[in-house]
């Protein structure tokens, strides 16, 4: 990775294409990355309908490695990594001894000893600093920050398959990409550096990640766009990334994850596995567990009856829009938009667990709307055995 002379911003090996190819670029995460190309409803529809890439190179990746990784990531997830076959991947948190948040991430298991963690650009640093702290003085764990070498590349949508599996790199390996399953990796050895591929997507449809080192970074992308135009393909930015994972109630880390609340007031208890075994926040949980979290995340809509017996929209709900229960303050709002799928306003909040749903409003610009409670997903992906949708 490399650094923008103007604003310190890093750079990912696709910045420059994504700067001459029109996108509108933004900070993000300490990187440069494109928030839109052609606008976040038609890339939004693209990923819905055809398939869309994504550049998403300011993910961590930090290899594990050594006889002793298995037992001492365990401890660190909340979700069981341990007795995993080859080739699996688990969506987990690492969480604090209080049972805050510090990351919700994918742990691969490549090899018996050669793991792989994929963290949020947000979080990078911190995640790094754990783990090695962690794992100081612990026999048998080596680390390897790999970052900075690595380049991500996600290919989502309904043609995802038809695509990757036009890639040269990939024409020996067609039986590996046609046997992966949701939640399933392969390492591919290359010239350059070893390719990872898995299918763990974030937007609720079929779709592949491609690891890779930073020099096969922009040959990968350019490839993907020539053999895929008959398939529709096109860039997609950060806007529409965000919009995609909202509507299969996707967790993002900085709404409905913080280091000040748990995982089990965020919504993935499921990603929580506290019977038999031990881990950093563990106590904290199982307490939390048995008395019951003081707080849920729970789907709302709003509906605003008077404006839309107008028929104006009903207004959007962003992240951070306080939410009451009767004249009481009862939680905020932690990603808010109107779905393009659903065309809903729709909402997901963190309220106190005794509130009672019929009573709950929402404060939008200065007043309040009523909002209902109701069931996420508030799209169903679209993907066999996805673990997340299963609430």
């Amino acid at each position: 990775m490399t650094t923008t002379d103007d604003t310190q911003l890093r750079a990912t090996p696709l910045t420059a294409w994504h700067r001459d190819h029109g996108a509108r670029m933004v900070p993000f995460a300490g990187f440069e990355m494109p928030v839109q190309y052609r606008g976040v409803l038609a890339e939004h529809a693209a990923v819905r309908e055809r398939v869309g890439l994504f550049d998403i190179t300011h993910m961590g990746e930090i290899l594990a490695s050594g006889p002793g990784v298995e037992a001492w990531l365990d401890g660190l997830c909340t979700n069981r990594v341990s007795g995993m076959a080859d080739g699996k991947v688990v969506y987990t948190a690492m969480c604090r001894p209080d049972g805050g948040v510090l990351d919700d991430m994918l742990i691969y298991r490549l090899g018996r000893e050669d793991w792989m963690i994929v963290c949020n650009a947000s979080n990078h640093d911190k995640i790094a600093a754990w783990v090695a702290g962690r794992a100081a003085g612990v026999a048998g764990v080596a680390l390897d920050d790999a970052s900075d070498r690595t380049a991500m590349i996600a290919v989502q949508g309904p043609e995802a398959a038809a695509l990757t599996g036009r890639l040269a790199a990939l024409r020996g390996s067609a039986d590996a990409l046609d046997a992966l399953e949701f939640y399933t990796a392969f390492a591919l050895p290359r010239p350059g550096g070893r390719w990872i591929v898995s299918r763990t997507g974030y937007t609720g449809e079929r779709g592949y990640e491609l690891y890779v080192p930073n020099a096969d970074a922009l040959p990968l992308w350019e490839e993907l766009l020539a053999l895929g135009g008959d398939l529709g393909v096109e860039p997609i930015g950060l806007a529409a990334r965000d919009t995609l994972r909202f509507e299969p109630a996707y967790c993002l880390y900085g709404h409905e994850l913080s280091e000040d609340w748990t995982p089990l007031e965020a919504g993935i208890g499921w990603a929580v596995r506290l019977k038999d075994r031990d881990f950093v926040g563990r106590e904290a949980l199982q307490r939390q567990k048995d008395a019951g979290p003081p707080r849920r995340l729970v789907g709302l809509e709003v509906t605003a009856p008077e404006a839309v017996g107008r028929d104006r929209p009903a207004p959007i709900a962003r992240q951070g829009a306080p939410v009451f229960c009767g004249d009481e303050p009862a939680g905020f709002v932690t990603s808010g938009t109107k779905s393009p799928t659903l065309g809903r306003s729709l909402a997901l909040a963190l309220i106190d667990a005794g509130c009672d749903p019929a009573r709950l409003t929402v404060e939008i610009r200065d007043r309040r709307h009523p909002v209902r409670v109701v069931s996420y997903p508030f799209l169903a992906a679209r993907v066999k055995g996805d673990p997340r949708a299963a609430r």
